[in-house]
């Protein structure tokens, strides 16, 4: 019986090993498996990570991909970074001072994983970097500006230098910050104006959905119908949508002659899109990886769609173009065999 039971045990233990996967790394720089950064933002971060290791010997690196999930692990990206950073083996095996900023794009949350040589040290600091520098800008859309902020405090943090100053003179930092504070001016004065911008827009909008409709038929001042009335209106996809939250619709209704008007409002931020059978905004996709793009060859990925409304499923398969060699003709190499011992801060947005 026991034989029976060992026997059984050996035969699932290698199953739930497999369920856990890692990806392979192909520099020990910038991995970027979602295709969320251009070659060109590649290359600025990669020019600051490589500026960090030849002058500190701190090996940094940055790593994107859609889903956790996609390598088997369902759950807190904690473990998930921990596994990911030993298996690669950032940082000296030493001085165990590696550094991982890992980004789980589609579960929208994200880790600075720390060599196990920092011991709880970093922690705080780490968390203040995500909630100060990279959230704020992943929230916005704008993943690129929040990584590589996020980058330049990070070094800043284990070398005591930002990126671009570690052979400058104390007249040329401080020229530097000159710049950065007049850059950081302009930004801040771009941003009041993009919010006058923004409110004005959105007041405009606001007097132009409100503002009294007159009934064509005959000239009477039209009412509003609310949300728990205006459903009755509503043909099915269209509630849908207004459950979705991807489009909004106002009823308009003549008590006088009993006609009424219905208007659409799409939503900015919806992730939905328009199903190409009902035409409803009810299509949702997600996308699967099937090939990486390597320097020699192209990639592939699936996207499959599912209508909310009609059920109508497709799937598409779309061409990845070939990694640029210039994004990995000088950045080869592998990780010094450092480990991590769970340190760090995670974020979410």
């Amino acid at each position: 019986m026991l034989r029976r039971l060992a026997a059984l045990c050996f035969a699932l233990f290698p199953l739930s090993l497999g369920a856990q996967s890692y990806p392979d790394y192909t520099e020990p720089y910038v991995n970027d498996f979602a295709y969320l950064l251009s070659v060109e933002q590649e290359d600025v971060l990669r020019e600051k990570l490589k500026e960090l290791r030849r002058e500190t010997d701190i090996e940094f690196t940055v790593v994107v991909i859609d889903n956790m999930s996609d390598y088997g692990h369902n759950g807190a990206i904690e473990p998930f970074a921990t596994g990911l950073f030993n298996a690669w083996g950032v940082g000296d095996a030493t001085r165990n001072d590696g550094v991982m900023l890992l980004v789980a794009r589609l579960d929208r949350v994200l880790r600075i994983e720390v060599g196990s040589g920092y011991g709880d040290d970093k922690n705080d600091a780490m968390a203040a970097i995500i909630d100060d520098k990279i959230i704020p800008n992943f929230r916005d859309g704008d993943y690129f500006r929040g990584i590589e902020r996020g980058v330049d405090a990070i070094i800043h943090e284990v070398s005591g230098t930002w990126p671009g100053e570690f052979n400058t003179t104390f007249l040329e930092r401080l020229w530097n910050r000159i710049v950065w504070g007049r850059q950081f001016v302009g930004d801040w004065i771009a941003v009041f104006y993009a919010f006058l911008a923004g409110l004005a827009y959105r007041q405009y909008r606001k007097w132009k959905r409100n503002k009294p409709r007159i009934c064509p038929e005959d000239g009477s001042v039209m009412r509003r119908v609310d949300e728990l009335e205006d459903d009755k209106y509503l043909k099915e996809g269209e509630k849908i949508e207004e459950k979705l939250e991807s489009v909004d619709y106002d009823v308009w209704l003549c008590d006088q002659c009993d006609h009424r008007t219905i208007e659409a409002y799409k939503s900015w931020f919806s992730s939905y899109g328009a199903c190409r059978t009902c035409n409803y905004r009810t299509l949702a996709g997600t996308t699967t990886i099937i090939e990486h793009a390597t320097t020699s060859s192209e990639g592939l990925k699936r996207v499959d769609y599912h209508c909310k409304h009609c059920d109508d499923s497709y799937s598409t398969h779309v061409t990845i173009p070939k990694k640029s060699k210039s994004s990995s003709s000088s950045s080869g190499g592998s990780f010094g065999g450092g480990s991590s011992s769970g340190g760090g801060a995670s974020g979410s947005w």
